[in-house]
């Protein structure tokens, strides 16, 4: 007969522990490690049965690379910024994980991808563990989407959702979310790191054996990750985050895993009454609208996934009368700027020592790339000289520790969005050719200060 063993588990990274402890040394969470009690077999027992006996394994069959059968082909939803997110439409039998803040918008996105495959032919599973079927219609018909025919449940138990779903065959099933399912074979309580990822191997399985897309929502801790143990994050196909600024309208559905797509692409969606709709041209949010041009602005031609976006960056240098002036930075990596700041002073004999600087990413948006290096010290420099820089112009280029302006991918992509919005100019590294607008060449970091004070 099986024994109960007791383990006590990380609810934040699911790291397992003999004892007790304040303190996970994973992840250095406080009062995260919590007691949880499950089924063990014989001491020394690598597969054991319910009889608490030895079982055989079954041999396992291989196959070639050039394998055998058709593969098939991805389905779109409908909604173009979804599908691009997801590299080109859904993949027959992936399980994709969406995670976000409460409120942003998870349920009335998968809401509208539901209806949206349902009309196109699709047969659709949406099950809520947090609301009322009820809720759920009322949501549908504030988004006018009550008429299409999505299959509607509410219900936790895992043993009733996969018996229902291995009887119904649907082609999507949309799961919300993985933090309120159990199994009843697991005496651990919802929510505990050994239920949900127990609950997502089983609707994963069924998802590779069935051929059904899976998509599950999950929970997000307050530092914007995925509640839950990360090892759910490397059984899914795909990981992907709906992120929004506070007090901003857009929504963008940013993958950080696809094994079906790139990396790091970018939805964009706006909140509106009627639910959510899809910027085409992300670049006209993130664009300062003022007619004439003011100091401390650069517009950086970054890229994010595979797709060219435009971005201000706005900075503000201004002298500062205490001892260790204030460092400011809200969009960008604040390691970064004081990198930045300093190959700026030792370089090129600026003087950010004195200053109070402040760096914003206009529109809320987050860059990452090191790209921006280059617009950011061009923002830098033109407060600093209180010159203002050309609206018309965008640039990009990473910053090396020795001054240099070192080269970056994608170059063309980036000149040909910069000119499909009306620019006619790019500072670029040196190796940057295009013909779609004028690119001024820029070596070292002393090109750029030159060029700035010319304006």
């Amino acid at each position: 007969m099986a024994r109960q063993s007791e383990t006590y588990i990380c609810q934040s990274c699911g790291a397992v522990y003999g004892k007790w402890a304040g303190r996970c040394e994973e992840c250095g969470e406080w009062n995260t490690i919590v007691l949880e009690q499950s089924e063990a077999g014989p001491p020394g027992s690598l597969a054991a049965g319910s009889s608490g006996k030895q079982t055989r394994g079954k041999k396992i069959e291989f196959t070639t690379l050039a394998g055998g059968g058709e593969f098939e082909p991805r389905f779109l939803t409908g909604n173009a910024e979804f599908d691009r997110a997801c590299g080109g439409g859904l993949v027959p039998g992936s399980a994709l994980l969406i995670g976000g803040d409460p409120g942003v918008g998870k349920s009335t996105l998968l809401l509208q991808v539901a209806a949206g495959l349902a009309r196109a032919g699709q047969s659709i599973a949406y099950i809520s563990g947090e609301e009322a079927t009820a809720q759920i219609r009322l949501r549908a018909q504030r988004l006018g989407l009550a008429e299409a025919p999505v299959n509607l449940a509410s219900a936790t138990a895992l043993r009733d959702i996969l018996a229902t779903l291995k009887s119904e065959r649907p082609d999507v099933v949309i799961i919300d979310s993985i933090q309120t399912l159990w199994s009843d074979a697991l005496p651990a309580a919802p929510g505990t790191v050994t239920q949900v990822r127990a609950c997502a191997q089983e609707l994963i399985r069924f998802a590779k054996s069935s051929g059904a897309v899976m998509f599950l929502v999950g929970h997000v801790t307050k530092d914007g990750q995925i509640a839950g143990p990360r090892v759910v994050e490397h059984m899914v196909d795909a990981v992907m985050y709906f992120e929004s600024e506070q007090g901003r309208s857009f929504r963008l559905l940013r993958a950080v895993k696809n094994r079906f797509g790139a990396a790091h692409e970018i939805g964009v969606f706006e909140m509106t009454g009627s639910g959510l709709r899809e910027v085409s041209n992300p670049s006209e949010l993130f664009l300062s609208e003022s007619g004439e041009p003011v100091s401390g602005a650069a517009v950086f031609a970054g890229v994010e996934g595979t797709r060219p976006v435009l971005v201000e960056i706005q900075a503000l240098v201004s002298p500062s009368s205490l001892a260790a002036p204030r460092r400011a930075v809200v969009g960008w990596d604040s390691a970064r700027l004081s990198m930045l700041l300093a190959v700026l002073d030792a370089r090129c004999g600026l003087d950010f020592g004195r200053h109070d600087v402040f760096l914003n990413v206009a529109g809320g948006m987050r860059i990452s790339e090191p790209a921006a290096d280059l617009a950011a010290a061009a923002a830098l420099c033109s407060s600093l000289f209180d010159r203002a820089l050309p609206k018309d112009w965008v640039v990009f280029g990473e910053v090396a520790l020795s001054g240099a302006i070192r080269p970056v991918n994608q170059t063309d992509a980036r000149l040909k969005e910069a000119k499909k919005l009306g620019f006619s100019g790019a500072l670029a590294p040196s190796a940057a050719q295009g013909d779609a607008i004028k690119v001024a060449p820029a070596a070292t970091l002393a090109d750029l200060v030159g060029w700035t004070r010319s304006q």
